[in-house]
């Protein structure tokens, strides 16, 4: 079949319409590329938002060391006066 002259208001239609589906598709393509990177980033903020409440957790939970070191003098220093005491 012989396709029309480029001049014919026919023939720019015709490649209008394949202009049409290409941007269409290629449209398509880029919005589930941008629904995927959506996806993961919602996943990436919760697991962050996961690992700050275990985090949170975790240094509520531990003994600070400088009471630590604190609790361990005064109790040093409490028996040494006792054996001073008792001698």
């Amino acid at each position: 079949m012989n396709e029309p002259a480029h001049s014919d208001p026919a023939a720019v239609a015709l490649e209008l319409e394949r202009l049409r589906g290409t941007v269409e598709v290629g449209f398509a393509r880029v919005d589930g590329s941008l629904a995927l990177l959506v996806q993961r980033s919602d996943q990436s903020d919760r697991q962050l938002a996961e690992h700050e409440t275990r985090l949170d957790t975790l240094e509520r939970a531990r003994w600070p060391l400088p009471s630590v070191a604190a609790i361990t003098a005064a109790i040093s220093v409490a028996l040494s006066l006792w054996q001073l005491t008792t001698r």
